[in-house]
């Protein structure tokens, strides 16, 4: 990897784990357990069209594991990482089918594969299906996380082409 790329790489990490510990700030919009608005995705979402599958699988390896150093909490490092994956590999696939104009409907789908990756930790965790009872919520608030988060990236995007 070139010095300018892993330089790329390395700011963009640092911005989404300052948009992470920002977030960690905020009050429950809803008092759900796993129910957040995910601002550092917006950073997700602009590498996964932006830059190789190794180079963002690395971003968001890294913002991971230091956001749970930051968090203080290993449990949020069992549900961010399987949230992280499931959604790092479902948007890797979708960025082939959905083109840039449309990367919000990817972090759509990505948000809510996010939503299922953490239910299935937490189920496999507590040892117990009850909690997807969560799993509705988790899912309209997900999606409207996700296009959120689409949108932001898509006007990040849009702005960077523009130049």
């Amino acid at each position: 990897m070139k010095t300018k790329r892993l330089t790329e790489l390395s700011l963009l990490t640092g911005l989404a784990l300052i948009i992470f510990v920002v977030e960690l700030r905020f009050p429950d919009i809803i008092p759900v357990p796993g129910v957040k608005l995910g601002l550092a995705n917006i950073i997700t979402v602009y590498a996964v069209y932006k830059y190789r599958a190794a180079e963002t699988f690395l971003l968001v390896l890294a913002r991971v594991l230091l956001g749970a150093l930051f968090a203080s909490s290993f449990s949020a490092l069992i549900y961010s990482l399987s949230g992280a994956v499931c959604c790092l590999a479902g948007m890797l696939f979708l960025r082939r089918i959905i083109p840039l104009r449309c990367m919000w409907l990817c972090s759509i789908i990505g948000a809510i594969l996010h939503n299922t990756g953490q239910i299935i930790a937490a189920a496999a965790v507590i040892r117990s299906f009850a909690v997807f009872a969560f799993y509705p919520i988790l899912i309209i608030c997900g999606s409207v996380a996700g296009a959120f988060t689409g949108i932001c990236a898509q006007l990040i995007i849009n702005k960077i082409n523009v130049k």
